[in-house]
């Protein structure tokens, strides 16, 4: 099992940043995607960001390329792991819920994933 919890969120105005973070434990994950997704209100969940865990490689949303930077630190003792996504010229259409989740695959599709976090709330406001 992998645990995965959120925090960083919080209401910022339109062209500010946030920076938001996802502890990870549990069983080795060396080979895992990481991922970033995002869920409006009566919208799908959808794709964000990932991160292979083990090599770095990533991979963005055209809505959010060239502002969002995700990125993980791997602790030594493999005891405190953190994956980070940093949001920078927010806009109020990145207003969701923002959730962090794993997977054996490389791919965009939440349904690939079968680990997640509880979510953490952005609000940008124009």
């Amino acid at each position: 099992q992998v645990q995965l919890v959120e925090s960083g969120g919080g209401l910022v105005q339109a062209g500010g940043s946030l920076r938001l973070s996802c502890a990870v434990s549990g069983r080795t994950f060396s080979s895992y995607i990481m991922g970033w997704f995002r869920q409006a209100p009566g919208k799908e969940r959808e794709f964000v960001a990932h991160i292979n865990w083990n090599g770095g490689n990533t991979d963005y949303a055209d809505s959010v390329k060239g502002r969002f930077s995700i990125s993980r630190d791997i602790s030594r003792d493999n005891a405190k792991n953190t994956m980070y996504l940093q949001m920078n010229s927010l806009k109020p259409e990145d207003t969701a819920v923002y959730y962090c989740a794993a997977s054996f695959f490389r791919s965009s599709n939440p349904n690939e994933y079968p680990y997640w976090g509880q979510g953490t709330q952005v609000t940008v406001s124009s």
